[in-house]
């Protein structure tokens, strides 16, 4: 048994227990201790191995840290002797290369030196050849020779202060100034007639024009200049006389211009391509018309003709648009294609004043002020098509004085449309689908053409200003339709009649009504889409302001008093059959038969006017007019029943029956005009006014004891003097009628009637709420409203059927009666 390495006190006690239990074991000891004794024998001899392994390891490691020591100084000798040679050689290779440097410098100055002396012999000679070819006036050779001579000159810019340069640039700067004295002294013999008797001068010149390209940007634009005033000079004198300065001799101004570019085009060809020559003469030309055209304007003692104005102006857009296309101007703005029947005089022009730009107009202003202006304004269009546009540059000068044609064109609109109106047959073409009357559409026609006319010559403020010459038109153009329209009888003699107020049309008018409807929607549709093309074309300042809701406005009134007039028409129609609904004896009926005679008269004026109205009028107008009708005759008839004078109770089932027909004549309508979409709101509405009718006579069906209740719970709304007048249909006397009025006084809001739905047809009672006591009180009220109201139910029921289903609808509405005809039926 092995020995733990390592125990305490107490555990090598437990230990040797364990070993050794009992006295017997013990004999066990002297074994064990030598067994012991030999493993620390071994253990020694162990230790005493590894410390003698570890004395000779050290001694190695000392011996190879030395020798890398050593390795490492040896190392850092060698890296210092080379950091010395290394500058060594350092100050070898600089003291080698000091001679070199000092040679090299020397050989560039000395190249520097010989180039700049051989140049400046070169400029020497240049100069006094370039000095003796000016006095020769041999353009073509200096013209070479000024190149030669500035890209000498640009490489002594540094040396400008030595005297022998100084002098030479002065010498060269006065030679230029002798070229250019030559060469506008041989221009200014240019259009004098010369050229055509020296054949080579034109060659002299072209030859000039080299010489100016290779001076100063500023001599080409004066030499420019001033060929361009010379050439206008006579331009000037002309047309400043008394004789041609007038406004209908500005086509002469162009066609002068046209002569001039066209018959000097062979002599304009000494000019080089790039100095655009003629470009810049037609600017020029154009603003001193333009300042001339200004003064005739301003000076008129009168309004220009109108005619002569527009012809001014046309040819103006003419001859600018020329320009702008020969030139290579701005791009127009594309006008809007119009019908071919719409070609006027002016049509052709594609492009109006609007196009120039507010920019321009500086350099416009600035061309009537100083030379140096005119200057400037050369050199920014110096180039075709670099931003300069022709369109404008003279024909805006036309702008202020165009209120005369604007008022031409509103006399000649206004005449138009009068004589338009005064033809008018306010019938439509047969088999014509659009139902609008013909002059609307040639109103907007005239003035499609006019705002074509007047396109093509300005979209500035003559344009805005001839849009409201078009609100005026097609306002008067409403009112024109509003007056056509019939009207009701008024004044004294009217009132006397009883016709104060009545419209009465025919069958005529009332499709003429229709077309006014149709022909007010059109120019509602139409005034809207004329504004939206007038703001497409406008400038951009105006297109705010152009708006047609004014003329809209008046479009929608003449709809609505169109369709107003429509109804009251009708109505006056109606005034024949209400007023025989009110002849008829009532009070004296002995049966109940079919509907009444005037019942048959409103059905056949419906079966006449409304396939007609429905056929012409559109959905949403026929609508319109159907709202209008159901407002005016449920409620008509409703209180037509209180003009008739007494009513029995036959009478009463009879004009039950015919309440009951009118109301399925009304919800008729729309099928009668075959537009069945959108009845839905009409047919509720006669619905709730017809029954309204029909409680009423329910009321003056039921018997005295219980009319009251019966009025409070089938017309909640009713006033007492309603119930009074009910009771004088009933027949009763003065006297006899406090009595219940008192007792209706008295308990008019005992019972609390369920509320009726507005569009029910039924007279059947909402559900009512149930008390929150239930007394005795209490259900004796709802058992006496559910008692009237089934008593109220059984009294239309007469009114439904016919024949022997009729008498028993009456029998049964007998039974619950204390007297009449058919009581002693059931109580004999």
């Amino acid at each position: 048994m092995s020995v733990p390495r390592s125990m305490d006190k107490s555990s090598a006690l437990e230990y040797i227990n364990q070993m050794f239990p009992t006295e017997a074991s013990l004999s066990g000891v002297e074994p064990l201790m030598q067994k012991i004794h030999g493993e620390i024998r071994r253990v020694d001899a162990s230790i005493l191995q590894a410390v003698r392994q570890q004395s000779n390891s050290g001694t190695k490691a000392k011996e190879d840290l030395a020798a890398a020591t050593h390795a490492v100084e040896e190392l850092m000798y060698k890296i210092r002797e080379i950091k010395n040679k290394a500058e060594q050689s350092e100050t070898m290779v600089q003291e080698i290369c000091r001679d070199i440097k000092k040679l090299d410098f020397a050989k560039k100055h000395i190249t520097t030196t010989i180039t700049a002396l051989h140049r400046l012999t070169m400029l020497v000679s240049a100069v006094e050849q370039l000095q003796v070819m000016a006095s020769k006036r041999q353009y073509k050779e200096a013209a070479a020779q000024l190149e030669a001579v500035n890209q000498l000159c640009s490489h002594f810019e540094a040396y400008r202060d030595v005297p022998k340069i100084t002098e030479l640039r002065e010498k060269f700067k006065n030679i230029k100034q002798i070229l250019k004295s030559h060469v506008f002294s041989d221009f200014s013999s240019l259009g004098t007639g010369k050229e055509t008797e020296e054949a080579n001068l034109l060659q002299q010149l072209s030859d000039a024009c080299l010489v100016v390209d290779a001076l100063e940007p500023s001599v080409r634009e004066e030499l420019v200049k001033s060929f361009c005033n010379r050439e206008l000079t006579s331009y000037r004198q002309i047309f400043e006389g008394a004789e041609l300065a007038k406004l209908d001799k500005t086509e002469r101004r162009y066609a002068w211009i046209k002569r001039r570019l066209r018959t000097n085009e062979e002599i304009w060809k000494i000019f080089p391509s790039s100095w655009h020559v003629p470009y810049l003469l037609c600017i020029q030309f154009c603003k001193l018309t333009r300042t001339q055209l200004v003064e005739i304007l301003n000076n008129l003692n009168e309004k220009p003709d109108v005619g002569t104005l527009l012809l001014a102006l046309q040819r103006t857009l003419e001859f600018e648009e020329e320009l702008a296309e020969k030139f290579g101007g701005s791009s127009p703005n594309k006008e809007e294609k119009h019908d071919a029947d719409d070609t006027d005089k002016g049509d052709s022009l594609s492009q109006a004043v609007s196009d120039i730009k507010k920019k321009y107009e500086k350099k416009l202003a600035a061309h009537q002020g100083s030379g140096t202006d005119e200057k400037d304004s050369l050199k920014d269009f110096s180039v075709p098509g670099a931003g300069f546009n022709f369109r404008g540059i003279i024909s805006s000068c036309f702008e202020p004085h165009l209120n005369v044609y604007v008022e031409l064109e509103e006399k000649t609109l206004m005449e138009y449309m009068e004589k338009l109106v005064q033809e008018e047959t306010w019938d439509t073409e047969e088999g014509s689908q659009t139902n609008i009357l013909s002059s609307s559409m040639q109103v907007f026609l005239i003035i499609r053409r006019s705002l074509k006319r007047c396109s093509a010559l300005t979209k500035n403020q003559t344009l805005f200003n001839l849009f409201k010459v078009f609100q005026k038109i097609l306002k008067a153009y409403a009112t024109r339709l509003y007056a056509r329209l019939p009207k009701g009888g008024t004044g004294i003699v009217a009132a006397a009649t009883g016709t104060d107020g009545q419209i009465k049309i025919s069958e005529k008018d009332e499709r003429m009504i229709c077309y006014i409807v149709n022909t007010a929607e059109y120019c509602h549709r139409t005034s809207g889409e004329l504004a939206e093309n007038i703001v497409k074309g406008i400038e951009p300042l105006f297109a705010d302001r152009i708006d047609m809701s004014e003329v809209q406005d008046e479009y929608s009134a003449v709809i609505t008093k169109s369709l107003t007039t429509l109804v009251q028409g009708l109505e006056t129609k109606f005034d024949a059959e209400m007023a025989a609904m009110t002849r008829v004896p009532w009070a004296t009926l002995e049966s109940v038969g079919d509907q009444s005679e005037y019942v048959n008269g409103i059905n056949t004026i419906l079966k006449n006017s409304i396939p007609v109205l429905g056929t012409l009028l559109s959905p949403i107008y026929f609508q319109f007019f159907l709202d209008k009708l159901a407002s005016s005759l449920g409620p008509r008839f409703y209180l037509n029943i209180f003009k008739c004078k007494q009513i029995s109770e036959t009478g009463a089932q009879q004009m039950l029956l015919d309440t009951q027909a009118v109301k399925t004549i009304l919800l008729d309508v729309p099928s009668l005009a075959k537009q069945t979409s959108g009845a839905a709101n009409y047919s509720k509405f006669i619905s709730r006014e017809m029954s309204k009718a029909e409680a009423l006579l329910k009321v003056i069906l039921s018997p005295l004891d219980s009319v009251a209740d019966t009025y409070r719970a089938l017309l909640p709304e009713g006033t007492t003097s309603e119930f009074q007048r009910i009771l004088e249909l009933k027949g009763l006397k003065k006297a006899d009628q406090q009595t219940i009025l008192d007792d209706f006084n008295k308990h008019g809001s005992s019972i609390k009637h369920p509320s009726m739905t507005a569009h029910s047809v039924s007279v059947a009672p909402t559900p009512p709420v149930a008390p929150t006591i239930n007394s005795p009180a209490s259900s004796a009220i709802a058992a006496s409203r559910e008692d009237v109201l089934a008593r109220a139910a059984a009294l239309g029921r007469g009114a439904a059927t016919t024949g022997f289903k009729r008498f028993l609808a009456l029998t049964e509405a007998a039974k619950d009666r204390k007297d009449g005809p058919f009581r002693k039926l059931f109580n004999p």
